[in-house]
């Protein structure tokens, strides 16, 4: 195993529009260029990994071992190169090239490469694209055939001794070794590559589809000859439940875990119970406008996870009539809701059969 992995996460990201260079923006809940990092060392694959910065007081934590800093050039391909140089004294048989701007790949797709490797002097994962293409000659516009069209991505994986002459030789700017050999005219060995190994290349590629979560809560006693509403459905019992509205659980404690993700306080700010307009309403009409707003604010909801705390009824008997109503109040798939029914072994008012509880899980992504 004489594999050495190079990680190109020096770029000025002029494309990405912030103070913070990409590399370092937080993509699920770490450092962009260390999702590759951790891959690599994950592996075993690798002798050394090189990772190439502009600023090595950027790197404020301990790596390790088999990992080493350098500086990176002006362009990419000068990072390549410098990198290349450092690692030759180590005699290395092969080196897999990425840029840190692509997180996604797998550990299966290293492996891929490197097999590949064996009997090819350049590989290279590729994708078709799922775009119409179109190419400008001139004034002239003309489609491209999406099955001869290919976009390419990283690691790409070489022989070692074969990108340090061309990388040395190169004139042009490149945006990938694979350009190398194939301007070259030397074979290129195309292997599959990744559909979510996709390249962040713009601001919105990590601020779109972060997800957040909220907890609901909430408890009323039962009083007799009161309906019982829980998730919306009439629910045939003596007891119904105490409070300013029809005193629905289920729904009350989703409305606190739509807020709660949202970062919106509470069911109480925007339906204070010492206000007679809200006396006796119904609980689907107070979870309207909190939709409205979820969907105003570009959420929408992963999925529900609910508990509904009681000994009677039984929360079996009604469960599919319960999950349909909040597919339809919510608009959701009833896949995405997932209801339990828990007791408390006779404890307390609700093993007493005197109050009901509900907690709800809601996940949310934007």
């Amino acid at each position: 195993m004489n594999n050495y992995f190079i990680i190109l996460a020096s770029g000025q990201s002029k494309r990405f529009n912030s103070k913070t260079p990409k590399q370092y923006q937080t993509y699920k809940n770490k450092p962009l260029f260390k999702h590759s990092l951790e891959k690599a060392i994950k592996s075993k694959l690798f002798k050394k990994i090189i990772l190439v910065v502009n600023n090595k007081n950027k790197l404020k934590e301990r790596l390790s071992k088999n990992v080493l800093v350098i500086k990176g050039g002006r362009e990419r391909s000068d990072s390549s190169l410098n990198a290349l140089k450092y690692i030759k004294k180590y005699k290395p048989n092969n080196v897999l090239i990425h840029d840190a701007a692509r997180p996604n790949f797998s550990i299966k797709l290293l492996n891929n490469l490197i097999k590949s490797l064996k009997k090819n002097n350049a590989v290279v994962p590729v994708i078709n694209s799922k775009d119409t293409i179109k190419y400008k000659i001139k004034n002239n516009i003309y489609n491209l055939n999406r099955d001869n069209a290919f976009l390419t991505q990283t690691p790409q994986a070489f022989k070692f001794k074969d990108l340090y002459i061309l990388s040395n030789n190169q004139k042009n700017k490149i945006t990938d070794e694979a350009t190398l050999f194939i301007e070259n005219n030397l074979k290129v060995k195309f292997i599959k590559g990744e559909n979510l190994n996709n390249k962040i290349t713009f601001k919105e590629d990590v601020e779109n589809n972060k997800t957040y979560f909220g907890i609901g809560f909430d408890i009323h006693r039962l009083i007799r000859g009161k309906k019982l509403f829980l998730g919306g459905v009439k629910i045939p019992y003596h007891s119904g439940l105490k409070g300013h509205s029809d005193g629905d659980v289920i729904i009350h404690s989703i409305i606190d875990s739509i807020l709660g993700a949202m970062g919106k306080k509470d069911i109480g700010t925007f339906f204070p119970d010492n206000q007679k307009k809200y006396k006796n309403i119904r609980s689907p009409k107070m979870l309207k406008p909190i939709i409205e707003i979820l969907n105003n604010n570009d959420f929408y909801i992963n999925n529900l996870d609910i508990n509904l705390v009681c000994e009677q009824p039984k929360v079996s008997k009604y469960r599919d009539k319960i999950i349909n109503s909040l597919s339809n109040l919510l608009n959701i798939d009833k896949k995405l809701i997932n209801l339990k029914g828990k007791t408390v072994e006779k404890l307390g008012l609700i093993g007493k059969e005197k109050a009901i509880a509900c907690e709800v899980i809601c996940s949310i992504t934007q």
